[in-house]
């Protein structure tokens, strides 16, 4: 059975049948223009504005893609190599919190 969103904010965990790799944001490319954001589907509901910021957090984004036409500067990339090291645990403060913007 496949773990909804918020069992994967308590978990920590990727869904293990996601077969795309998660997507990451060029932070020197990124213009802060939000439009990635507004094209994640709720229900994965992966990328938040941290600070000043756009990320992405990996174990919640599903690689279906939707972010990327929506990026007016292409600075959306495949995150094949990720690790859950691979970017700050701070990152993890926003999902379920009262700024979430999937709730």
């Amino acid at each position: 059975m496949s773990a909804t969103r918020e069992e994967r904010i308590v978990l920590h965990q990727r869904n293990e049948k996601w077969q795309n790799p998660p997507v990451r944001i060029e932070m020197p490319e990124c213009i802060n223009c939000d439009a990635c954001l507004r094209a994640c589907p709720p229900q994965f509901g992966a990328i938040f504005n941290f600070g000043t910021d756009v990320v992405i957090i990996p174990e919640l984004c599903s690689g279906c893609d939707k972010c990327l036409p929506a990026c007016p500067v292409n600075c959306i990339y495949p995150f094949a190599d990720w690790q859950t090291t691979s970017y700050p645990s701070e990152w993890w403060s926003e999902p379920g919190s009262k700024n979430d913007p999937y709730l």
